[in-house]
């Protein structure tokens, strides 16, 4: 078991078999030492986070949704190291994106969720570039979703 793993697991956090995209794309690409992860929604096995952040979701709630999102993202970087998590050299951006309503505001407060996810894991190799998004609405009614940019060896 990896450092990194060790460390998922005493945050309490079991990464869940890599999700097989939904349509006409690939989970990541690898281009050199880059690999480019697709989106990956608040989803896990009980369905996920869905709804819209300052209506149907609460704060706390949308931020347990990035997290989940941080998860899923791991869990593609482990299937994009062949399983061995101790090659991610780095995470360099995250991108996020919250289903939010029009008087919700705390975008980037919800996307710490994965941030914090990130550090929490791969501790200085976890700090990343980042953007955070509201939209007017995400794929299946997930209430976040995240890409992300990583290094590997």
């Amino acid at each position: 078991m990896s450092d990194i793993e060790t460390r998922l697991a005493a945050l309490g956090v079991t990464l869940p078999p890599a999700a097989a995209p939904v349509a006409n794309y690939v989970p990541f690409v690898r281009s050199g030492n880059l690999v480019h992860i697709s989106g990956q929604v608040s989803r896990d096995a009980a369905g996920g986070i869905t709804g819209v952040v300052g209506e149907d979701v609460d704060f706390d709630t949308a931020v347990k949704a990035a997290r989940l999102c941080g998860v899923n993202l791991i869990a593609q970087m482990k299937a994009a190291c062949d399983g061995d998590l101790s090659r991610i050299a780095r995470v360099v951006k995250l991108g996020g994106f919250v289903q939010a309503g029009p008087s919700f505001f705390d975008i980037p407060q919800v996307v710490n969720g994965c941030s914090d996810l990130m550090v929490e894991a791969f501790g200085d190799k976890g700090r990343h570039a980042r953007s955070a998004v509201g939209v007017y609405r995400l794929p299946l009614n997930f209430s976040v979703e995240v890409d992300a940019v990583v290094e590997i060896a």
